[in-house]
């Protein structure tokens, strides 16, 4: 059963008189105890007060190995996609802050000032959770999106090849996205099913065959999901199951298409999903029934 957690932490200002400390508010992410933050500045400290938990949180940012300017490297990362957003520096407050407000914020080098993505486009990246590399001089921002993260409009800030620039150097930047296996599945469909409306040239495609004919791809679908569940009834072995699954998830995401519905959609679903309880997630599709 999946335990259910709760986004808790409080926004934060960091200023020079303003402490991070950790409160005794216990709130469950992913079956780990996060601690909910809160601004507490040295004049409002009460003497009864427990510092043990702030000093927990200074030496999580004292274990960070900032480099000789004081910053470390930080990668934002959609957390249902996996999608490599952005790269930008930060420093100790840049990391307190993406702690307590849950939004990703950087150290901008060449304006010497904190800065959090979106606070100009309004495209902010919800922080869900903040890894450390084994070394702890590389950090992962994971959270979700707002909107497009590159101030080109584009997903995200990388979507120049260079495999592709090398075959052609004289050649505009191509757009193509860093996307893994199953996206750039998604973008070929979702290519498929623009051309679709276009006058047709020869013999379709199997995704368009499928696109343009509904009752071919629900009995597909049904076929494929039929045979996955034969591999595990006639004990087939591990390599016959991924590949019927591959059939399932291929022309179930051609239905997704018709749909308009992203597989990080679908996988958002299974995230929130999955970070409640069963009972919970009943009353949940309950409610929205």
């Amino acid at each position: 059963m999946a335990v259910s957690y709760s986004h808790c932490l409080q926004s934060l200002r960091v200023t020079p008189r303003t402490r991070l400390f950790v409160s005794n508010v216990d709130c469950w992410r992913d079956n780990r105890i996060m601690k909910s933050y809160s601004p507490v500045s040295a004049s409002s400290k009460k003497p009864h007060q427990d510092l043990s938990l702030e000093a927990k949180v200074e030496t999580l940012l004292d274990s960070v190995k900032w480099d000789d300017k004081g910053l470390a490297v930080a990668i934002a990362q959609n957390v249902d996609t996996g999608a490599v957003l952005m790269q930008g520096f930060v420093n100790r407050d840049a990391l307190a802050t993406t702690i307590s407000s849950q939004k990703a914020t950087f150290y901008s080098r060449s304006r010497s000032k904190l800065w959090t993505k979106g606070e100009t486009s309004l495209n902010f990246i919800n922080i869900h959770d903040i890894f450390l590399d084994c070394d702890r001089d590389s950090i992962i921002y994971l959270g979700k999106p707002d909107g497009p993260t590159c101030h080109t409009g584009s997903e995200t800030c990388y979507y120049s090849s260079v495999f592709d620039l090398l075959k052609n150097p004289q050649g505009e930047e191509n757009n193509n996205l860093a996307l893994t296996a199953l996206y750039s599945l998604e973008s070929t469909i979702s290519q498929r099913k623009a051309e679709v409306a276009s006058p047709q040239n020869g013999k379709p495609s199997w995704t368009k065959r499928l696109l343009l004919d509904d009752k071919l791809l629900c009995s597909k679908i049904r076929e494929e999901a039929d045979e996955l569940c034969r591999t595990h009834e006639e004990n087939e072995d591990k390599s016959r199951t991924a590949s019927e699954m591959a059939d399932v998830l291929y022309h179930t995401m051609v239905l997704l298409s018709l749909k308009d519905v992203k597989m990080e959609e679908v996988l958002q679903v299974l995230r929130h999903r999955f970070s409640q309880s069963g009972i919970e997630e009943k009353k949940s599709r309950a409610t929205q029934g």
